[in-house]
């Protein structure tokens, strides 16, 4: 005779099998490699492509930067970042450990008078030269939307934009990849 009572059945924990957190993790990985992207894109979209805009900055020390001219021996790393800005404080560490390797020019945004930037800098312990943008100026002439921003620039054009928090091999990837 057959059995005609229905059969429980085990419920399949694909939680458990190591195939379904890989699967899951690429998932993600992608997903998130795709909207880090696009946000880039958007953020950057109004940024300047090709050629440095010429514009004379001085440094809060006193001496004046050429872009263009720095860039013809190594990249140059561009850093818009700000005293108030949260994720800067996650990306200034490696945009400091970098300037042991690359010359790097920051142009701090709104963050107060050239005292209150040193006091900053050095509380923090940076080495990094600092050009003071109080008003914004540069900022907008550079079409920054986001803070931290940071531009690779090699034979005074610029190789590579990224925003948001990047990562030091990131970071790596763009100075060796322009």
């Amino acid at each position: 005779m057959s059995d005609n009572t229905p059969q429980k059945m085990e419920p399949k924990r694909k939680w458990k099998n190591p195939k379904w957190w890989l699967r899951e993790f690429a998932t993600l990985v992608v997903l998130f490699s795709v909207m880090a992207f696009a946000m880039d894109w958007w953020r950057t979209q109004d940024m300047p492509k090709g050629a440095v805009p010429a514009m004379p900055m001085t440094t809060i020390s006193g001496d004046a930067i050429n872009l263009v001219a720095l860039s013809h021996d190594e990249p140059v790393v561009l850093y818009f970042w700000a005293t108030w800005c949260p994720a800067c404080k996650f990306v200034t560490p490696t945009i400091n450990w970098l300037s042991d390797s690359y010359p790097v020019v920051s142009i701090a945004m709104t963050s107060g008078d050239n005292r209150r930037i040193s006091a900053y800098l050095n509380s923090h312990d940076l080495q990094f030269d600092t050009v003071n943008d109080e008003k914004g100026t540069l900022g907008q002439t550079w079409g920054i939307q986001a803070t931290p921003t940071i531009v690779i620039i090699k034979n005074g054009k610029v190789e590579s934009i990224t925003t948001g928090i990047s990562t030091p091999p990131g970071l790596l990837a763009r100075l060796w990849f322009s």
